[in-house]
């Protein structure tokens, strides 16, 4: 655990320093005490990703609710936060306390495997370090489980683009932001990257703010899962296509991680064809 937070607090000062984070009509933030059923810290504000219902998709029966129990494992001596049926995807905007803020704003999407979202390992801690560095931050609480979609990542995607155009447009109060970015672990990799690499918005627009560019500025992704074929990773999967629109990408993957560090290897190895900025 200790190489884990050393890991990502490296990978996060590494994108810095690469100049991809940089220094500095509206939807009223609802206020945290009554948005969700599960325990969280206390961001400024958290906005509906939609404002009624989102796209077609099999929603859970059961309330949203923290999945783990005395029976989970434990990272760092603690039970990690797993929200589990969320049906109604939201925003958790953390804002800048560094005196000099940047002008970057960054949703972060937490892994999970489309089933939980690892809410505070890879949201709200991750949200924290950065409103310590001046940026600021939006945790997205995606839509799961999608285990039963015949395209499993499409919600999570959906709520990811819709969450950048939001941000881009200005749609979120309290959120003034020239670049947003975008950082996934694991299946919020997966669908970070899907996001970056999308040729197209695959919902259609619901309102004004779909009218702001849905693909992110940069993208960071953090042992992203299932991005090469299952028998050759060497091969990105056909929905991840690299092209000159494609923007700048940091990875950050364990070569012994139980996720093969090869899908970063060849997403990385692709981007460099293409000589896109990129640092694995």
């Amino acid at each position: 655990m200790l190489y884990y937070e050393i890991s990502m607090k490296n990978t996060l000062c590494c994108f810095v320093a690469l100049g991809l984070i940089v220094s500095t009509g509206a939807l009223k933030a609802e206020q945290p005490a009554d948005a969700t059923a599960v325990n969280t810290t206390s961001p400024e504000g958290i906005v509906n990703v939609w404002p009624s219902e989102p796209p077609a998709w099999t929603s859970p029966t059961e309330a949203e609710k923290d999945t783990s129990d005395q029976n989970s494992r434990q990272v760092a001596g603690k039970y990690v936060t797993r929200i589990g049926n969320v049906s109604t995807p939201q925003l958790y905007v953390y804002q800048p306390k560094a005196d000099v803020k940047s002008d970057t704003a960054i949703v972060i999407c937490p892994g999970g495997g489309y089933s939980i979202l690892a809410w505070d390992l890879e949201g709200t801690e991750i949200a924290e370090w950065l409103q310590e560095i001046g940026v600021t931050a939006v945790v997205l609480k995606y839509r799961v489980p999608t285990r039963s979609e015949d395209e499993n990542w499409k919600p999570a995607v959906q709520d990811i683009q819709r969450a950048i155009s939001l941000v881009r447009s200005g749609a979120v109060e309290g959120v003034s932001a020239t670049r947003v970015g975008v950082l996934g672990f694991s299946a919020g990799g997966n669908a970070s990257a899907r996001a970056a690499t999308a040729s197209k918005r695959f919902y259609a627009p619901v309102d004004k703010h779909d009218q702001a560019k849905f693909v992110p500025d940069f993208a960071v992704l953090v042992y992203p899962a299932w991005l090469v074929e299952k028998d050759d990773s060497t091969r990105l999967i056909d929905d991840i296509q690299v092209s000159e629109k494609t923007p700048p990408m940091f990875f950050a993957h364990a070569r012994d991680d139980r996720i093969s560090c090869l899908g970063s290897v060849t997403l990385f190895t692709e981007l460099q064809k293409h000589d896109i900025n990129a640092a694995l």
